[in-house]
């Protein structure tokens, strides 16, 4: 049976017509009109307090969405995911990256396998693994206790690791040295490794396959940088782990499969943090410091699977990003977190939400005729405040913001924190309400002056506060975004865990390298400007 198009239910029409008469309301206006918005439009969940009162809605918005998302079949699609179903329908393939923070106690069966029992047994393994290279147990070739650990991946197999260690720096091991390698660009690996010794460094190769392109050739580059100094080809295996699936391969390269963590075709790339990809986060923060981070994302997943969809946090956040999408024509969403340890949030955010529902297609492969996923992106506050802000607040776009703050500061100094959060109320205010010509216009600025002053606000905002950033709270933080990106992918009605855009540029790459190689003129067969791209390079990089 063809499901019903997006345009088609009963509810997107209900939402058309409310949206007519809701669209030139001032969040001013929302206010003055109800005292008690602020209360009713705030949810405290698993330790996260979200204000979502500074959005462009009434209560009767929120019951259309909900409404919506009951007509999309949201509920169901929530318990496939959970049971194991195969929801990836481009690659036939389940989606269970909430099997990964499971309980032991809890039961996933898929095929007939309780997959929570193998992911406990990689967990363990790991756990094991970690507690040896931080207590100095494990070490190098030489004898030399490992004190640089550097990870190598690239897309989900770095930005999540990199974005849980700067998260949780303030819990890691300080004697221990982490680094993270991605981009085949060889600076990156030159600098990582510029400063570092050789007979004191573990390599995490991460690669499901261990055939990624950009992966692996920096981690030959690893291999020979490693090996230049230690000499002997032996010493690879206590310089190198991986996680992959690929025994056949990984023991080629040199490092023993005991020392191979694996995971599964089921868990996304971006989704996959809390797997075996997350064994530099282990190795810097401790095992228990990792349960914790599950525990987070667990106690995210059990709202998300249980809550009535009118008190879910992650779906609620997900249908107001459909709304302003698909109603207001935002083209973006900005993530301002007020914690410099989330200063890469915003970037492992990106590939979360764009790699999963920048798409085109339905499930059923009929072309869709609405806006899909949002672009993401963000900068630490108050850094932002005194770069892009200005657009936000005096632009002629509409950029719906999620601003992220805690109650406690990790590193207490004087006023610090207190300044800091005291920007963070300031600037949803101030997008919110903004000031009038009438206002400025009070204080005596020139009549020329006053409307280059005016702060039109209007702007939406969702606060989102915690009582500090630990790696329980981190969990719950980054799985409210994942199942709100599933809440949106769910209304759009697209697969929301392939990535198949990821692919075309590998492969036109992996063709267009002999050519850039090659020792004498090749036979070039592309368009005329990749052609002529080809022969410049070639002349530039003879110098």
């Amino acid at each position: 049976m063809t499901p019903v198009s997006l345009r088609e239910r009963p509810a997107y029409a209900a939402l058309a017509a409310h949206y007519e008469t809701i669209k030139d309301i001032h969040l001013r206006e929302l206010f003055a009109g109800d005292p008690q918005r602020a209360e009713r439009f705030t949810f405290d969940v698993v330790g996260l307090n979200a204000d979502l009162s500074k959005n462009r809605i009434t209560s009767e918005t929120l019951t259309l969405l909900v409404s919506l998302a009951e007509q999309s079949g949201l509920r169901d699609h929530i318990e496939a995911m959970f049971r194991g179903d195969r929801i990836n329908v481009s690659e036939n393939r389940s989606v269970l990256h909430v099997a990964l923070r499971a309980p032991r106690s809890e039961s996933i069966v898929v095929d007939g396998v309780d997959v929570v029992v193998g992911v406990h047994e990689i967990l363990d393994r790991m756990a094991v693994f970690a507690d040896h290279v931080r207590s100095g147990d494990w070490t190098g070739h030489t004898g030399k206790r490992i004190r640089n650990v550097v990870n190598i991946g690239i897309g989900g197999s770095d930005l999540g690791p990199v974005m849980a260690y700067e998260a949780l720096r303030h819990y890691s091991q300080r004697d221990l040295t982490m680094r993270f390698v991605s981009n085949v660009d060889s600076t990156d690996f030159v600098e990582a490794t510029r400063d570092l010794d050789p007979a004191e460094t573990l390599f995490i190769i991460s690669s499901k396959t261990f055939t990624t392109l950009e992966t692996m050739t920096n981690a030959r580059s690893a291999r020979m940088w490693a090996l230049a100094a230690l000499g002997d080809e032996a010493a690879v295996a206590k310089h190198f782990v991986a996680v992959s699936t690929n025994a056949e391969k990984v023991a080629e390269f040199g490092i023993d499969t005991a020392n191979m963590f694996g995971f599964w075709d089921w868990v996304g790339g971006r989704y996959s943090m809390d797997s075996a990809i997350g064994l530099s986060t282990m190795i810097a923060i401790g095992p228990t410091a990792f349960s914790e981070l599950l525990a987070g994302f667990h106690a995210m997943d059990t709202h998300f699977r249980t809550t009535p969809l009118e008190q879910n946090l992650p779906a609620l956040h997900g249908l107001l990003c459909f709304w302003y999408t698909n109603f207001f024509n935002a083209q973006t969403v900005a993530v301002l977190p007020y914690e410099q340890y989330l200063k890469r949030f915003p970037a492992y955010l990106q590939q979360l939400t764009m790699e999963s529902n920048g798409k085109h297609v339905r499930l059923d492969g009929t072309h869709v005729d609405y806006d899909t996923g949002a672009i993401f992106w963000g900068e630490p506050g108050t850094n932002g405040q005194h770069s892009f802000y200005q657009l936000i607040h005096q632009g002629t776009r509409l950029v719906p913001a999620d601003l992220i703050g805690f109650g406690q500061a990790l590193n207490p100094l004087g006023e610090h924190h207190d300044i800091l959060m005291s920007n963070v109320f300031a600037q949803a205010q101030a997008l919110a309400f903004g000031k009038t010509a009438e206002e400025i216009a009070a204080e005596g600025v020139p009549p020329a002056v006053v409307p280059h002053k005016v702060m039109e606000g209007n702007r939406p905002t969702n606060v989102i506060l915690s009582e500090k950033l630990t790696p329980y709270n981190l969990g719950t933080l980054v799985a409210l975004y994942e199942h709100s990106v599933f809440t949106q992918g769910s209304l759009w009605g697209i697969d929301s865990f392939d990535q198949w855009g990821v692919e075309l540029g590998k492969v036109l790459a992996t063709a267009i390298i002999p050519e850039l190689t090659s020792q004498t003129e090749p036979l070039l067969d592309h368009d005329s400007s990749t052609n002529a791209l080809i022969r410049t390079y070639r002349r530039l990089k003879k110098g």
